[in-house]
């Protein structure tokens, strides 16, 4: 792990150290979660910025790891700004008003409120845009030490991440997360995606995850594109019909 963390670190030592901050977090909000009483949809309120704190960790690491493939440019070094202070904003804004005992996300019920949702989708707006340009100057690599089948990986990887992120913009654009019901109803464990109805953030957790799961298939598992591509068409089979099925308003984990 601490040869992990030292090549990391060399690859992009900005989002290195994003992803350490992050972490901290994690353990602030999880404390905070096990000390304070302060809800948001029946469960604790600090357990949102919890989960926000983990997976933006993930993806700091995620990124500077890949980052580290590509040529040390102007646009790499704005991209990591434009990570960190993207991120921040979203962080600040879910954190503050967890603190307040309110919802960050689909909160338009006074116009402050409103501004701060809309500043969030603002900035992970501006974060997808950037990221979509890195998987497109991955696809500009013709000559790189990396496996063609990792290569491949990262590329597909990246490019599900993003449509999958801007599916986002269905929750946004209907204010909830769950079909066919109100959100912060019934739910499974840690995640509390609905047991009940339809919920478009499973859909939109396991695309936006495909930047980690597809490109650790290609690296350890697949051993030619054809592998790689055929894997990244399953994935977004299933991914496909988890949206269409929350979109139908039928759950995914009625048994749980």
């Amino acid at each position: 792990m601490s040869y992990f963390l030292e090549i990391l670190k060399k690859r992009n030592s900005l989002l290195y150290s994003f992803g350490w901050l992050c972490l901290i977090g994690t353990f602030v909000c999880a404390i905070l979660a096990l000390t304070t009483h302060v809800q948001v949809l029946g469960i604790n309120a600090f357990i949102k910025p919890m989960k926000f704190f983990v997976s933006i960790t993930v993806f700091c690491w995620t990124m500077a790891w890949y980052t580290g493939y590509l040529p040390p440019t102007r646009n790499v070094a704005i991209y990591s700004w434009v990570v960190v202070v993207a991120m921040t904003i979203e962080l600040i804004i879910i954190t503050a008003q967890a603190t307040l005992g309110k919802l960050s996300h689909f909160n338009v019920s006074s116009p402050v409120d409103g501004m701060l949702f809309s500043i969030m989708g603002i900035a992970i707006t501006v974060l997808t845009g950037w990221t979509a340009y890195i998987g497109y100057l991955f696809f500009r690599i013709h000559t790189n030490p990396l496996a063609t089948s990792y290569l491949w990986a990262i590329r597909l990887g990246i490019l599900l991440f993003v449509v999958f992120a801007f599916e986002g913009f269905i929750m946004a654009t209907r204010l909830s997360h769950t079909v066919g019901g109100t959100d912060g109803g019934a739910g499974g464990p840690i995640t509390n995606w609905s047991t009940q109805f339809g919920d478009l953030r499973i859909a939109h957790f396991f695309g936006m995850h495909a930047l980690q799961l597809i490109p650790l298939f290609g690296y350890y598992i697949a051993r030619r594109p054809a592998q790689v591509f055929l894997f990244t068409v399953l994935y977004t089979v299933a991914i496909t019909f988890l949206l269409l099925e929350a979109l139908g308003g039928r759950p995914v984990l009625s048994g749980l």
